[in-house]
């Protein structure tokens, strides 16, 4: 297993001027859903993933989704990222009605505003890491020129330029995480989608991978964290708890203090 690479350098970046982006501040939403529900048939029983959700998240936030496993927090993170549909309730994305697009019409908005990023990587065995990056650039239509071009510098902003030709089995699991998160990032999406990022990797590396999404937060990137660690959500300007498949607290953070 390959030796895990330094920590990447992440510039100071000050807060943006204005309110914080919470709900209500007067920026348009990403993320509209309506009495959403999500309901599983297994064996002739009804398996009810999520009931009746209703959210909205504006272009710009940072929030945490929490909850016990089987609380419907990973069923609403892949309807959110066109993995999945409701089977009731609307969706709208960046004011565009889910429901109503086909399933090229819904691959083409995934890749251009949404970047995901999986706990367990969900990397290609046998590609190196920078055709991992390339992919989305692919499906976007882009030459192979500007696609390595652009896979190469979101390697380096993720600490991995020294790593862009290693497979996922001579990557450490930090390393494979943020190949993930190059991908996720590459296409300049405006929403990130993370399911558990940090619950495969050592504290250390946890800490770095928060610190990659913190900084594109902070450049406007509308953020949304699935976690079962308190610490992790604790980050958010937002918490969503989830319980049964029902949201049963929405709490409001005030952003921290601009410093002196």
């Amino acid at each position: 297993m390959s030796q895990e690479t330094a920590a990447p350098v992440i510039p100071e970046m000050r807060q943006p001027a204005g309110p914080s982006p919470l709900i209500g501040n007067g920026r348009s939403a990403a993320i509209e859903i309506r009495n959403l529900t999500r309901t599983y048939h297994i064996g002739g029983a009804a398996l009810h993933a999520l009931k009746n959700v209703s959210l909205t998240i504006d272009r710009g936030e940072y929030v945490a989704v929490v909850g016990a496993s089987g609380s419907g927090k990973s069923t609403l993170l892949n309807i959110l990222g066109l993995l999945d549909r409701p089977t009731e309730g609307t969706y709208r994305i960046r004011e565009q009605d889910a429901g109503e697009l086909t399933d090229r019409q819904r691959t083409a908005l995934r890749n251009r505003e949404i970047g995901f990023v999986f706990q367990e990587f969900n990397l290609l065995a046998r590609a190196t890491a920078r055709r991992q990056a390339e992919l989305p650039l692919f499906y976007a239509g882009l030459s192979r020129k500007e696609s390595r071009r652009r896979a190469l510098e979101a390697l380096a902003q993720v600490g991995l330029a020294g790593r862009a030709g290693h497979r996922p089995e001579e990557l450490s699991g930090g390393q494979r995480q943020r190949v993930a998160i190059a991908r996720a990032l590459v296409n300049s999406p405006s929403l990130l989608l993370a399911d558990e990022p940090t619950g495969a990797i050592d504290t250390r590396t946890g800490e770095e991978v928060m610190a990659l999404f913190e900084q594109r937060h902070l450049e406007g990137l509308t953020l949304v964290i699935v976690t079962h660690d308190r610490e992790i959500a604790a980050r958010a300007r937002r918490i969503i708890t989830l319980r049964d498949g029902a949201v049963i607290s929405d709490e409001r953070r005030p952003a921290p203090a601009a410093a002196p």
